[in-house]
């Protein structure tokens, strides 16, 4: 098992040292990273999601979650093909993410721009919770993947999403479907959806609605 310590040092250096220290805010999103070329099974779907959306430079982020804090503590939503879309405790989310045994992830902690949507844009996810992962990654059809509950939970003034669709990815850097899309499309009885919009972890990490924090303590 990995250590907890070591998770929640990555999750608390990930942010600029040159920003202030801050406490975990609802609407803020943490994001899930492996080191390029790191994943704890080469041939499972944080492998697949790596090669496909990552660069082989750099950390590579295979999911995003929702934070929703209030005074009774900090709760995650969030997409998982374990759980569904689930609102669970912090402490249990770290768990997830920490109990195997490969390399500990780096948790990055975004926060938005336009603070005045937040506690909306969690609402919406609130409404989500107890439908199933969106495994064939298809939009509108009542499953959700994990940032596709964040696009469709983060929206503007105008119920407008703030982050862009783009044609998913789902090949490798030589061109290629892993063995992993490969074989889940196959028992799906589906194309693999390349091309289809959609949306992915790392390039919702970069995008200029969102600003990276420090956090103040440990979780």
């Amino acid at each position: 098992m990995r250590k907890k310590t070591a998770l929640l040092c990555g999750l608390l250096l990930s942010g600029a040292c040159a920003q202030e220290a801050e406490p975990l805010r609802t609407g803020d999103l943490v994001f899930v990273g492996i080191p390029a070329g790191r994943a704890p099974d080469e041939n499972g779907m944080d492998a697949a999601i790596s090669a496909a959306t990552g660069r082989k430079d750099s950390l590579n982020f295979i999911h995003v979650a929702i934070v929703d804090a209030d005074s009774a503590g900090v709760r995650i939503i969030d997409a998982t093909v374990l759980r569904g879309v689930d609102r669970r405790p912090l402490d249990t989310f770290l768990h997830d993410f920490t109990s195997g045994d490969g390399p500990a992830p780096v948790f990055k902690v975004m926060r938005l721009r336009d603070a005045g949507i937040a506690e909306a844009a969690v609402r919406r996810a609130r409404t989500r919770v107890g439908l199933p992962y969106d495994l064939s990654f298809l939009p509108d059809n009542g499953a959700l993947y994990c940032s596709e509950l964040v696009y469709e939970s983060y929206l503007d003034a105008d119920g407008k999403p703030i982050f862009p669709a783009a044609p998913m990815n789902f090949k490798n850097a030589e061109g290629e479907f892993p063995r992993y899309w490969q074989q889940l499309f196959e028992r799906l009885g589906q194309e693999i959806p390349q091309g289809v919009p959609g949306t992915n972890p790392q390039a919702m990490s970069g995008d200029s609605a969102l600003y990276e924090i420090r956090l103040t303590h440990s979780l």
